[in-house]
């Protein structure tokens, strides 16, 4: 499918910050607004003990009504799949696209270009465009981090990740109808 750059998704949302920026609080607070009915897609497993309190922390914060889809891998095939066995939700969140992207990329080969990780990345991108698409009366609410303001890595894996994670947050936020940029807790819109 190709990016089409003037296709704007009225149903799309996209929050992006820093570490700990009160992005993802701030975006469930925004999808509580569609309402009761409530898809939280969590891309993150828990490798580690510091991990699993993250995580641990995030499922406390939800209230209890809403389902939560663990997909770490094939993420946007089993966004499907759910969609399809259990929607219509009024709101879907996707917290978050960076870990999604990392799952990706660390199984790439050590050589990986940016070129060939964005063209693995792009089609997966492309299903969960069209998802959006398909529910149009479905609130969707993606989370991801901006790693482009720090110091530039100072190995391979690290470049590539950081630079196929903006051109990935540069395409979600053409597509979406409003974008907002976490400062330390505060939204600033940059787009919407």
């Amino acid at each position: 499918m190709s990016d089409h750059a003037s296709e704007l998704f009225a149903n799309l949302h996209f929050v992006f910050g820093g570490a700990r920026s009160g992005k993802s609080h701030y975006s469930e607070e925004l999808v509580k607004s569609a309402g009761e009915r409530v898809l939280y897609v969590a891309t993150a497993q828990a490798a580690d003990d510091e991990m699993r309190r993250r995580i641990e922390a995030h499922q406390a914060r939800r209230p209890s009504n809403w389902d939560t889809l663990e997909a770490y891998s094939r993420t946007f095939d089993k966004l499907r799949q759910r969609l399809s066995n259990d929607g219509p939700y009024q709101g879907v969140i996707i917290d978050c696209v960076s870990v999604w992207a990392s799952n990706i990329v660390i199984t790439l080969p050590e050589i990986a270009s940016e070129e060939y990780a964005y063209s693995v990345l792009s089609p997966e991108l492309d299903k969960l465009f069209a998802i959006i698409r398909e529910n149009p009366k479905t609130t969707f609410v993606l989370v991801s981090n901006e790693v482009g303001l720090g110091i530039i890595p100072a190995y391979p894996l690290g470049r590539l990740y950081r630079d196929t994670l903006g051109r990935i947050n540069q395409r979600i936020v053409r597509h979406a109808a409003t974008a907002c940029f976490m400062l330390a807790g505060v939204p600033l819109r940059i787009k919407g």
